[in-house]
């Protein structure tokens, strides 16, 4: 139970990923409040996490509106009494090159990769200040440590997120709030799915993503819930400002 007694925000939660770690979470103890724009599959979570005996508040929210995030920390406060641990997790893949990437498209991605992360940290980080320290993760990319082709805007904006990690780690960690990120690889998840249902040859995209990781296989999601369970944990007081690479070797 290494998070008994905490209360864990995390973002992206209704699937994959997120969905994984909210789970493991609240089986290590921690009071989940589970963020997504998908308010079905937040609720199956939910309902998931309150029969394994668990804590879970379904908030459903678009992370890149600061309305929606303050109503997200509100209802956190409102119903736990306070927040130890932000993951910061809710994402989105744009392919293509620069050349092909819309100014609407660049300008989502920068919103729900970065600017989420932003109003969620401008919002928690005075009451972690207040509370005496709090953790905070981000979910950044392997791609972000190595590019890989036609992902320029999303290999943009994980790298923001690794400077943004790095500067916060500095500028807080007087106040005992400790901030890293993730740098995942391809991690077999719905989304990994969807990604590669699009393409002409489904099954051939799956090879050629295979190919380029070193250990010649996908990451699991629950591999990743398991790096951020060490990271937000006890165990990892003596570690911040890290971008901790999970990805069977891809940024070698």
């Amino acid at each position: 139970m290494k998070l008994q007694g905490k209360t864990a925000i995390i973002t992206g939660a209704a699937a994959g990923i997120g969905a994984v770690s909210a789970a493991l979470f609240a089986r290590e103890g921690a009071n989940i409040v589970a963020v997504d724009i998908d308010r079905e599959l937040l609720d199956q979570l939910s309902g998931q996490i309150e029969r394994a005996g668990g804590n879970c508040l379904a908030v459903a929210a678009d992370v890149s509106q600061r309305n929606d995030v303050q109503n997200v920390l509100r209802s956190a406060t409102d119903r736990f009494g306070r927040v130890d641990i932000l993951f910061n997790n809710a994402g989105i893949v744009p392919a293509g090159k620069v050349e092909a990437i819309s100014e609407e498209q660049w300008d989502r991605a920068m919103a729900i990769n970065v600017k989420s992360m932003y109003l969620f940290c401008h919002g928690i980080i005075p009451k972690f200040k207040v509370q005496g320290g709090g953790v905070i993760l981000n979910t950044a990319s392997a791609t972000a440590l190595r590019a890989v082709v036609d992902r320029a805007c999303y290999t943009t904006t994980k790298a923001a997120v690794i400077g943004l990690t790095k500067s916060m780690a500095l500028d807080y960690v007087r106040d005992n709030i400790r901030v890293n990120c993730l740098c995942p690889g391809t991690v077999d998840t719905p989304s990994l799915a969807q990604r590669l249902a699009a393409f002409p040859e489904p099954a051939e995209a799956r090879k050629n993503f295979i190919a380029r990781q070193p250990m010649g296989r996908f990451g699991t999601a629950e591999e990743i819930a398991q790096a951020a369970l060490y990271l937000v944990s006890p165990e990892a007081e003596f570690v911040t400002g890290v971008a901790f690479a999970i990805d069977g070797g891809l940024s070698i």
